[in-house]
């Protein structure tokens, strides 16, 4: 199965120009209409089944349920899916630290993963499948179990909104707390700046990995945090602890890119012990991107999956 192929002439939409519209919704209305528009084929063939808020007909269903216009469209017989017959539970846990607040491009990390939450849930309720949202820093905030019903997007994007409480992250906490509420079995997606600590965060994902979560982490990172692109020496301040440090940047740039080029490491080892989905978002790359960079790599598990049950058969 391929991947969803992407024009040659695309031109996706800047995220700084995206984050000039006030309306959440909107903007993740203007991504997915972007990425659809960007390729040759629809990014929808391979995720999910043609009609995917129906499922066929079998012998034995209440014939009540059949959608009679479906029928006379395509002489093919489906009937409406019930809530937990969706084809996919989508848990999208948003880092709310203190440390998400930062931007240099007129906008902040917050906004940026509240727009690629927005995004994903946008795009999958309308798939069929359910969405849910998980918002943490110290500890969980705010808890909405996965659904697909009338409203329940605009409560999504309602919390995504709301501000977030000041406070530092707690990986090792928050990921714990959510292993207790999310006991079905499912898709969870983490967006974080992971500026913490992570010696926990393997254990963390192996205790997910180990209760049939299917996991995908979403890095973000400002340009600036990335390249260290500051000039003149100042005082720098630790957003999670307040700590403050008077930085020269021509001195300190290459130890810091050397410290992070290894946490960076460390993350993506630990991923790929454990069968994480992994992708690396500087916050200045184009939404559309991203979303095509996630559904290309769903297409292609999907596809080692059947290959692998193939051989096994």
């Amino acid at each position: 199965m391929q991947a969803p192929a992407r024009s040659s002439q695309t031109s996706f939409l800047d995220p700084a120009a995206l984050m000039r519209i006030k309306s959440l919704e909107l903007r993740a209305k203007v991504v997915v209409e972007g990425l659809w528009k960007g390729m040759h084929r629809s990014p929808y063939h391979g995720f999910s089944v043609e009609f995917s808020e129906y499922r066929a007909y079998v012998q034995g269903d209440d014939p009540r349920y059949i959608d009679w216009k479906v029928l006379a469209r395509s002489d093919r017989t489906y009937i409406k899916k019930f809530e937990d017959e969706t084809n996919l539970r989508c848990q999208l846990v948003i880092d709310h630290s203190k440390s998400m607040k930062f931007g240099s491009q007129g906008y902040t990390k917050a906004e940026y993963a509240a727009t690629l939450a927005a995004t994903l849930a946008s795009f999958l309720m309308k798939q069929g499948d359910a969405a849910g949202l998980t918002t943490f820093a110290d500890g969980i905030e705010e808890h909405l179990p996965p659904r697909n019903r009338p409203g329940h997007l605009r409560r999504i994007i309602t919390e995504l909104e709301r501000p977030a409480k000041a406070a530092g992250t707690s990986l090792e906490l928050s990921v714990g707390q959510l292993a207790d509420l999310l006991r079905k079995r499912g898709m969870i997606c983490l967006i974080t700046d992971l500026l913490a600590p992570v010696e926990h965060l393997e254990k963390q994902l192996a205790l997910l990995s180990a209760m049939g979560h299917d996991l995908v982490l979403f890095h973000l990172m400002d340009r600036a945090e990335i390249d260290f692109t500051f000039e003149k020496s100042a005082h720098f301040r630790d957003a999670e602890t307040g700590t403050e440090r008077f930085i020269d940047p021509q001195i300190a740039r290459e130890t810091y890119l050397k410290r992070l080029q290894a946490h960076r490491d460390t993350i993506q080892a630990a991923t790929d012990r454990h069968n994480v989905e992994y992708h690396f978002c500087p916050t200045d790359r184009p939404l559309e991107e991203v979303l095509f960079d996630f559904l290309s790599a769903r297409q292609r598990k999907k596809a080692s999956k059947s290959s692998a049950a193939r051989v096994a058969a």
